[in-house]
């Protein structure tokens, strides 16, 4: 088996990111709920933006803008479920 490094990725990553994000489907990792990514509770607008579960208040995501770039921190969902373009 050949070992490839993340630029492999590229492709499938474009993919993924290619719509509109709130329509994705997250679990919760404090409390297993799952619902779509618009339904999270938003928090913070000047430093970055906080989402947390709108059923145990934990933080699902974050996302906080830098010059040039996003950082985007999900470890608060077990789960991601994206849909694939055109699907």
């Amino acid at each position: 088996m050949m070992k490839l490094d993340g630029n492999a990725m590229a492709g499938d990553l474009r993919e993924i990111f290619a719509f509109d994000v709130t329509a994705a489907q997250y679990t919760c990792a404090g409390c297993g709920h799952a619902e779509a990514i618009g339904a999270l509770m938003l928090w913070g607008q000047e430093m970055g933006r906080v989402a947390r579960c709108p059923h145990c208040d934990d933080v699902v995501l974050s996302l906080v803008h830098a010059p040039g770039r996003v950082f985007l921190d999900v470890r608060g969902a077990v789960r991601l479920e994206l849909p694939l373009a055109g699907s």
